[in-house]
C-alpha cells in the first residue's frame, strides 16, 4: 500500500530589543528590570549570572552590585544561585567542562525556560554562556550583557552560539536569538588598548562591505578612536549593530546558504587565530584579515591603489599590524593543516556546500567570489610582509 507524503511548514516569528546604557546595575537604573518585567511571566523571574572572570577583576565591586541591584527590585527579579565566574577569553570557548558546570547550575538551581541564564562579559563568555543556555531544556531565555567594543557591536548582539572542538573554532553551535542584550557603556571605560581596539576592526569590516559613509567617518576620527574618546565610540557601536541587525533580518539569519557577508576578512583571521595559538586575538586578527582580503582585491582589479591606500592608513591610525610572522609558515601548501591558505577549505566546511569569499568592488560595496586564486593570495601576503617593513600602496602592485 502506498501512503502519500506528508508536508509541514511553519514560520518562528524572532525579536529581541538591543539597549544602551550606562551603570545598568545601579539600583537607580530601572532598565533591566522593566525590561524582564514586561515578559509576560510571573514575578519574581529567577535569574542566573555568568561573570567573565576578567570583568571581575576590572570591576571588584560588581558582583555585589549586581546582588544589591536584585534585592532592590525583588518584585521582578531573583538571583538564582550565587554569582559563577567563568574563565574570560578565548580559553572558554576550549574548556568543555566550564559547559558542564553551567548546564549543572542550570539543573542544580531549577532554572526552568521562563527563568534568565544572564552573561556578563565578552564575544567569548557570551558564545559559550548562550550555547549552554540553548541546549538546557532546549532553551533557557539568554540575557547578553557585552562588555567589549566586539562584543557590543558585534557578537553579542548576535543570534549565534558556539563553542571550540577539534582544533577548530565554533565547531560546535548553534542559532538562538538571545531574549535581550545590554550594551552598558560604563565596561568599555576599563578595557585594554587592545580589547577597545579589536572592536574597531569589526565596525571597520561591516563599513568597508555595506556603508562608505559609516568608513568615512571612521577614517575622519580613526586617531581619536584611537585615543579612546568615548562618545565617538559610542557612535560607533551603535551604527555598527544597526547595520548588524539589519543584516540579520535581511533574509537568512540563521545562515541556511553559504553566504556569509558579515565574515569578510574573517577565513584568514579564524585561522590566524589558531595558528598563533590564540596570541593574536580575534579583532586583531580581523584587522589582518581585512587587510589581506582588501590587498586581494586590489590584486584582482576590483580596488584602486588609492582606495587600498586609505584601506591601510586606517588601519595603521587605528593600531593595528598588518601582518604575523604565522602567515607564511607552509604557505604555499594549501593542503597543510598549518598553512594559512589551508583556512580557505575549513571556511568552505565551515560553511557548508560552496566556498563563499567576501571581497570588495569598492569602499562600500562587498561582492562574494566562490574561487580564490591560491598564487594572488599568496602574493597578497607577501604583500602584507612588505607593509609590516614600511612600504606602502602606491603604485599599481
Amino acid at each position: 500500500m502506498s501512503l502519500p507524503s506528508l508536508q509541514q511548514q511553519f514560520q518562528v516569528s524572532f525579536s529581541y530589543p538591543v539597549h544602551f546604557t550606562e551603570g545598568l546595575f545601579e539600583v537607580s537604573n530601572p532598565l533591566l528590570r522593566d525590561v524582564l518585567a514586561q515578559d509576560g511571566g510571573r514575578a519574581p523571574r529567577k535569574v542566573f549570572f555568568a561573570l567573565d572572570s576578567g570583568v571581575a577583576e576590572q570591576h571588584p565591586h560588581l558582583t555585589s552590585q549586581i546582588v544589591r541591584y536584585v534585592e532592590a527590585h525583588a518584585d521582578v527579579l531573583q538571583l538564582s544561585g550565587p554569582v559563577a565566574l567563568i574563565p574570560g577569553g578565548e580559553q572558554c570557548k576550549n574548556q568543555p567542562a566550564l559547559v558542564q558546570q553551567l548546564l549543572e547550575a542550570v539543573d542544580a538551581h531549577h532554572i526552568d525556560r521562563h527563568s534568565y541564564l544572564a552573561a556578563i562579559g565578552g564575544g567569548a563568555v557570551l558564545d559559550m554562556v548562550g550555547y549552554a543556555a540553548s541546549v538546557a531544556h532546549r532553551g533557557v531565555r539568554h540575557l547578553r550583557i557585552p562588555t567589549t567594543v566586539l562584543s557590543q557591536n558585534d557578537s553579542g548582539i548576535g543570534v549565534k552560539n558556539s563553542v571550540n572542538a577539534f582544533g577548530k573554532k565554533n565547531f560546535l553551535g548553534n542559532f538562538a536569538p538571545p531574549y535581550a542584550v545590554f550594551n552598558d557603556f560604563a565596561f568599555l571605560r576599563t578595557l585594554e588598548d587592545r580589547d577597545w581596539r579589536g572592536g574597531i576592526a569589526e565596525a571597520l569590516k561591516v563599513s568597508l562591505i555595506k556603508d562608505a559613509a559609516f568608513f568615512r567617518f571612521m577614517q575622519a576620527h580613526a586617531a581619536a578612536l584611537a585615543a579612546r574618546e568615548l562618545p565617538l565610540m559610542q557612535q560607533l557601536i551603535h551604527r555598527c549593530a544597526e547595520l548588524h541587525l539589519e543584516h540579520i533580518a535581511g533574509g537568512d539569519a540563521f545562515e541556511q546558504g553559504s553566504s556569509r557577508p558579515l565574515d569578510f576578512g574573517h577565513w584568514s583571521a579564524h585561522k590566524l587565530e589558531q595558528l598563533s595559538h590564540y596570541r593574536i586575538r580575534h579583532g586583531e586578527a580581523v584587522a589582518i584579515g581585512i587587510a589581506l582580503d582588501s590587498v586581494y582585491s586590489h590584486l584582482q582589479g576590483r580596488l584602486t591603489v588609492a582606495e587600498l591606500a586609505e584601506i591601510i592608513a586606517v588601519l595603521e591610525t587605528l593600531g593595528f599590524e598588518l601582518y604575523a610572522p604565522e602567515m607564511v609558515e607552509h604557505l604555499t601548501d594549501a593542503g597543510h593543516p598549518q598553512s594559512l591558505l589551508h583556512g580557505l577549505q575549513e571556511f568552505r566546511e565551515h560553511l557548508g556546500g560552496q566556498l563563499t569569499i567576501m571581497l570588495l568592488d569598492g569602499i562600500g560595496t562587498g561582492v562574494e567570489v566562490h574561487e580564490i586564486d591560491d598564487k594572488l593570495m599568496v602574493e597578497a601576503v607577501h604583500q602584507l610582509q612588505r607593509y609590516s617593513r614600511g612600504v606602502r600602496p602606491s603604485a599599481p602592485l
